[in-house]
């Protein structure tokens, strides 16, 4: 079979996610909403609409959460032919909590066992992933089993022999590993192999033992990065390459309304931007524009702009 060429590819996992529609305890919540997530899956999401073509890897069960997934990807126009469905394990899904004042919602995990954690290097289709231009991974998926992060090593390293642009959002859970000390020791080793770094200040610091953007940049500079880009929240973008520094201004927001998904908002804009053939300034300014777009409504790939929204919002 024949694969399409694609602008980016990107693996990981994605879950059914019921997002309750009041405020309060989940406990107390008795209507949701269905919707699918996943860090990469946002990311895929937003540079689909965005009139990019994207391919996406995974597991998912035998079971109506992965059809809801593989329905999302379909009404989104991402490319599922390296999505594996498996019949031995499930779909994971997640409760995600409303609140109303703007803070972090809380989430609830149920993805133990799931499909996707059973992702090895055996899901691998170099022909697949060749056809792409640029990877983009995140900390998510090489956190969720031992051979998922195996697998995204083995994708990043033939991408990169192969020439290939590649993005790294460290995304961290630290949840999902044995400690901070080996998840930094291994999302380090797997930035090395990415042209840009995106991660937010404070996952920086987490990953670095550095303070400062400046220290965080040249850490990630040191190893081979083409460009940092640090994710300042309210405070902007913060961008750092071998000849050039400066920091960008937050796009303004009228109200926080959710959070989750602001960092693979940042993403998209970023990867879109420099695709384009964009600078890297370019790129961060647009960056935040997604980004804050993002965290002002209710889910996580909601806020992200079609190609026609993004026009009218940067000439504005």
């Amino acid at each position: 079979m024949s694969v399409k060429s694609f602008d980016v590819v990107t693996y990981g996992e994605a879950m059914a996610m019921f997002v309750a529609t009041q405020d309060g305890d989940l406990a107390t919540v008795h209507s949701f909403i269905k919707r699918a997530a996943g860090a990469e899956l946002n990311v895929a999401t937003g540079l689909a609409r965005l009139g990019f073509r994207v391919g996406w890897a995974s597991r998912v069960g035998r079971d109506s959460f992965g059809r809801f997934v593989l329905q999302t990807l379909a009404s989104e126009g991402i490319d599922s032919t390296a999505v594996t469905i498996d019949d031995r394990y499930p779909t994971a899904f997640q409760l995600k909590s409303r609140n109303d004042d703007g803070s972090d919602p809380e989430i609830e995990y149920f993805r133990k066992g799931s499909a996707a954690s059973h992702l090895s290097i055996a899901d691998y289709r170099p022909d697949y992933f060749m056809a792409a231009r640029h990877l983009h991974l995140s900390g998510v998926a090489p956190a969720i089993s031992a051979s998922s992060l195996e697998l995204a090593f083995h994708i990043a390293s033939e991408m990169r022999a192969a020439g290939k642009s590649i993005s790294f959002d460290p995304n961290l859970r630290p949840t999902l590993w044995s400690s901070r000390a080996v998840m930094a020791d291994r999302l380090n080793a797997l930035a090395s192999y990415a042209d840009w770094v995106l991660p937010g200040l404070e996952e920086g610091r987490i990953l670095t033992g550095l303070a400062s953007p400046h220290e965080i940049a040249g850490f990630y500079l040191a190893r081979g990065a083409s460009g940092v880009i640090i994710k300042l929240g309210s405070a902007g973008a913060y961008l750092r390459t071998a000849d050039q520094e400066a920091t960008i201004p937050a796009a303004p927001v009228a109200k926080v309304i959710d959070t989750v998904g602001a960092g693979d908002g940042f993403a998209v804009g970023v990867i879109s931007a420099l695709l384009e053939g964009r600078d890297a300034h370019f790129a961060a300014t647009r960056g935040n524009l997604i980004g804050a777009r993002a965290i002002q409504v209710i889910g996580d790939s909601e806020g992200l702009p079609t190609r026609k929204q993004l026009e009218l919002e940067q000439h504005r």
